[in-house]
């Protein structure tokens, strides 16, 4: 199991936002989690990457108990997150970004890392040298993707990659998500956009107001008329 959470709870203040959670990974799965917003499906993935501390229950990242872990320790161990509105840095150019996201990596691997990123994302290579705030929503996130990947994550957080992107992007954004899939890497995706997430995960979870309302394969919550009704629109 990559990564197995077991009655997580997280308050913000007094406000419970997240209401004992179990959830499973296994590796090199893809596993999505959807719902509205303000559901908790941000505030579970700052549970997971450290920077929301949890107020109960269990988080193991393959036979780690992380639940106390410093975020950096959680970056160097493996699990690198893509945030929510991308936040790529505006005024460093596009390489100087993946340079950050290899923070824990060692040097040597820098320049392959930095080749691999361009192989999987051609037009950064293409604007490589301009600053990362002029790109486009989707480039962003492309950027946002990459970065990330400059971890060698064993566990890839992708928190709303679709957000605010036209459907063209989104399909393109969805493609290489499953792309990367196809090359073993583990994801968690956190998305809006349920009909999307669903259809390419192994697992899926429904949550909302903190709580996990349905889980299973993908393309049975597609099926699931509940499902449909609250969150596909049908």
């Amino acid at each position: 199991m990559a990564l197995e959470i077991k009655g997580l709870t997280s308050h913000y203040g007094r406000i419970q936002a997240l209401h004992g959670l179990d959830i499973q990974i296994g590796e090199g799965q893809l596993v999505a989690l959807v719902g509205a917003n303000g559901a908790g499906k941000t505030t579970l993935l700052r549970a997971i990457s450290g920077v929301l501390p949890v107020s109960g229950g269990t988080i193991r990242f393959g036979d780690a108990d992380i639940t106390r872990m410093r975020p950096e320790r959680r970056v160097r161990a493996g699990i690198c997150q893509v945030p929510e509105g991308r936040q790529v840095f505006g005024p460093m150019s596009i390489e100087d970004n993946l340079r950050l996201g290899a923070f824990s990596q060692p040097k040597a691997r820098l320049a392959e890392d930095i080749d691999r990123m361009y192989a999987l994302f051609p037009i950064l290579k293409e604007k490589r040298r301009l600053a990362a705030g002029i790109l486009s929503g989707g480039q962003q996130q492309m950027l946002a993707m990459a970065r990330a990947l400059m971890g060698r994550p064993k566990l890839l957080l992708l928190d709303e990659p679709s957000m605010g992107l036209a459907p063209l992007l989104v399909a393109e954004i969805f493609s290489i998500v499953k792309n990367l899939k196809a090359q073993g890497i583990t994801i968690f995706l956190v998305e809006q956009n349920a009909n999307a997430a669903l259809s390419i995960a192994d697992t899926g979870y429904v949550i909302e107001t903190g709580k996990i309302l349905f889980s299973g394969p993908g393309r049975d919550l597609l099926d699931n008329e509940q499902v449909q009704n609250a969150y596909l629109g049908m």
